[in-house]
């Protein structure tokens, strides 16, 4: 089962390091890895999404709370949680599919980025599930590169996660 964690620490060098240092001492593979300053310049969000159990992502989470840097951490719900990835994608685009792929990334609320006589770039923002519809309608027009951030994550509503 895949868990998302969110972990606020304090913006100091070798937090990151110590975070997933833990994870790989253990054997543990992170899916996704996502890292920013909150609206404190001095404190920074890592929002983690593992695949296991429960059993291990308890442990996981004792071990964390443990670290110095860690000042809150909270495990998120998936039916409670938005979470959001972007993902660039470079397709192969002549004139005779150009507007093809673009009828594809209006559908999908996608927005192009670059476009050169033989590629066109787009960019969506959206959850995992519609980032995998996307490149599955653009695989037939190959797909030549593809980058994607981690996930971010919030509660909904008016569940705040603070210091």
């Amino acid at each position: 089962m895949k868990y998302t964690i969110s972990i606020l620490v304090e913006n100091h060098a070798g937090v990151l390091s110590r975070i997933s240092g833990l994870f790989s001492r253990r054997g543990f593979n992170i899916d996704s890895l996502a890292v920013g300053v909150t609206d404190d310049p001095q404190i920074s969000r890592i929002t983690i999404v593992v695949n296991g159990s429960e059993y291990m992502v308890e442990q996981v989470e004792k071990q964390l709370n443990k670290l110095i840097d860690v000042i809150r951490l909270r495990r998120l719900k998936q039916n409670e949680t938005v979470s959001r990835e972007l993902m660039l994608v470079k397709v192969a685009c002549t004139v005779q599919t150009r507007s093809q792929i673009i009828d594809i990334v209006r559908v999908m609320d996608a927005k192009v980025c670059d476009l050169s006589k033989t590629t066109l770039t787009a960019e969506l923002c959206a959850e995992t599930d519609q980032l995998k519809l996307f490149c599955d309608l653009l695989e037939p027009y190959h797909i030549l590169e593809v980058v994607r951030t981690g996930t971010v994550a919030l509660a909904k509503g008016d569940d705040i996660v603070n210091a």
